[in-house]
Order: structure tokens, then sequence, then C-alpha cells
């Protein structure tokens, strides 16, 4: 039984190179699996290439109720290259009896890694500190004296499998670590070191606050006003995470006003950002890509073809974000078909 696999367009350059570079689709031609890239870009998947493939590996598109508009064979899964998945209609790959994969296996080290290095960036002022050099201002440097990590307390908003990665990483760093997770269980957060508090406790004690919840209703615009008056005037803000977490008014004024020292941001409420952050010296930009390695590229795309590969053999793949779609009748029909 064939087993077709449309890759999205949007990894694609204008040349036809895949601008991710190896992002592991030899995983799927070793498996016996005949995959392509998709003809047509578009914002979301198309009804059309959902009735063409049984799996499609995509990066950009969104996933809309629109999308699966009279498929009568929709794909068995939709294998995300990346962990946000909040452009999936997750009601609407269930009602289809499709799972729907994200890649936190791949993601973890590069983004916790990112951080990190997006903490000490602005801990240490280099973006300012590479102006001066540039605009030969050595008499200003003085003005920007760096804040040493070593001994102290970073705060996590959200402690899942990347804020896990980043406490191993700030391990030799001898820092306290201090997070607010509703779903971290008690046990693991002790595994971690990680002491479990609210969220206005967390502020209120932390040196820097890193975002790494998921974009809910319930966590969009949790880091506002009310947490930003909490903080040290000392304090930075870092978001590797989602844009909307974070209130980008009530940034920008603690950021003008003193109420926090600075941020780093690789996301935004909206992409390009053209607001008031871009003109702030006590704020490290970069353009939803600090985690873009090589590493992330093979990491994300094996993790994909993982999951395309097990639910081609009818087996259920690892990271399934729809979970209740796997005791839907259509889906378990489908797969065990692949498995017989």
């Amino acid at each position: 039984m064939t087993f077709t696999v449309g890759i999205s367009p949007d990894f694609l350059d204008s040349a036809g190179s895949n601008v991710w570079g190896d992002i592991g689709l030899a995983g799927l031609a070793e498996a016996g699996i005949e995959w392509e890239y998709m003809q047509d870009k578009a914002a979301a998947l198309t009804p059309a290439q959902m009735e063409q493939y049984d799996a499609i590996l995509y990066a950009a598109p969104a996933v809309t109720a629109e999308s699966f508009n009279g498929v009568t064979n929709p794909p068995l899964i939709l294998a995300r290259f990346g962990v946000g998945y909040d452009a999936v209609d997750l009601a609407a790959c269930t009602a289809a009896g499709t799972v729907a994969t994200i890649t936190p296996d791949g993601a973890r080290g590069p983004v916790a890694t990112a951080t990190l290095s997006m903490l000490l960036s602005v801990m240490h002022h280099t973006v300012v500190k590479d102006r001066l050099v540039r605009e030969q201002r050595w008499d200003l440097r003085e003005d920007f004296m760096g804040t040493g990590l070593t001994g102290k307390t970073i705060g996590f908003l959200g402690v899942g499998n990347t804020g896990g990665e980043l406490i191993r990483l700030l391990a030799p760093f001898a820092v306290r670590c201090v997070g607010y997770d509703p779903f971290c269980p008690p046990e693991r957060a002790a595994e971690l070191g990680v002491e479990l508090m609210e969220l206005e406790d967390v502020a209120a004690c932390c040196d820097a606050l890193i975002v790494m919840a998921v974009l809910t209703d319930q966590t969009r615009h949790i880091v506002n006003a009310a947490i930003f008056d909490r903080m040290k005037a000392s304090a930075v803000v870092i978001n590797m995470a989602r844009g909307p977490i974070i209130n980008e008014p009530d940034l920008i004024a603690a950021l003008v006003g003193g109420s926090i020292a600075g941020a780093g941001l690789d996301v935004f409420e909206e992409e390009p950002v053209t607001n008031a952050l871009i003109g702030l010296d006590n704020v490290t930009l970069s353009p939803h890509c600090l985690s873009w390695t090589d590493e992330m590229s093979l990491g994300n795309g094996g993790s994909c073809v993982r999951a395309i590969v097990d639910v081609a053999n009818g087996r259920t793949p690892k990271f399934v974000i729809n979970r209740e779609v796997l005791e839907s009748a259509v889906f378990k029909d489908r797969l065990s078909l692949r498995a017989g």
C-alpha cells in the first residue's frame, strides 16, 4: 500500500533549495516512503493539498477548518516542523481523523541554547557594545556595565521540555530557579531543581523572567503591567516562546519607565515588529529565528519523519497534540489499515 508525503513549499527558496538544509528527509526514502514538495504556497494548507497526500510535513502554513473543506480522504498525519501549534485547528484535525504532531524532541536543545544566548546577550549589553565600537564611542563603555549570571534567580513562565533543558544548561552558573507552571508535577519540579510558585511571586524574586509557555487563551497577555510592577528594576525579561504572551504596550512602558532593566525578544505580538521596541537601547531583538541552526533543522525534520514513518507503519506517533483523536473510530480504522 503506497503512502505519499507532501512537504510544504515554504521550505524552498526561489532557486528550489531547502532553506533549512538537511531536515532528515532521507529517513523517508529509507523507509520506502515517497515524498515531494507541494506546489502551492499558501497561508494555510489547502483542501487540494489535504486530498492529495497521506501525510504532510509543514512549517509555516496554518491548518484551519477550511483546510478540510470537501476533503474526502484527509491525511492521516500533519507533522509540524516546530513546537508551536496556535495556528492549528485541532478540533478540525480530530473531526477528520487526522493526528497533528509537533517536534519537542527536535527543538528542545536548540531553543534552550538560543534562550541562554539571548539571556547572556541582554545581561552583557552586547548589542549596545557592538554599536559603541562601530560608532567609535568607546568613551561610553563605562555606562553599560553588564550583570553577571552566577548566583542570580532565574524565573520561568513554563517549565516544560525546553524549560527543563534550559535549567540543565544553567546548572554551572549556580543559579536559583523558580517557576510558574500549573501543569508541572511537583516531583518533576523537584527533579529539575525548580521551586514552583505563583507567577506574581516569580516576578517579584527573579533577576530574569524567561517566557517558555505555550500560547493559549490562558497565557495570552499573562505577562503584563501587573507583573512588570512586581519585578526588580534591575530585572530583565526574555521571550523565545510566543509574542502575545507578553502585553507589548505594557512591556514598552516598563522599559521606558524603568520598571525593568531590559528585554530580549525573539517573538512579537505582530511580526515584523514596527513599534517602539525598535528604538529602545535596552532591548535585544531577533526576527523569530535565534534558534535556527543546523541542529534545529535536522532535529525538527527528523522528529517529523519519525512520526510519519510510525503512522505509515500503523503505529501511533509520539508527540500527538490532539490526543483525543487516538480514541476516535475513524482514526483507529484508518491506522489499522496501515498496520495490516
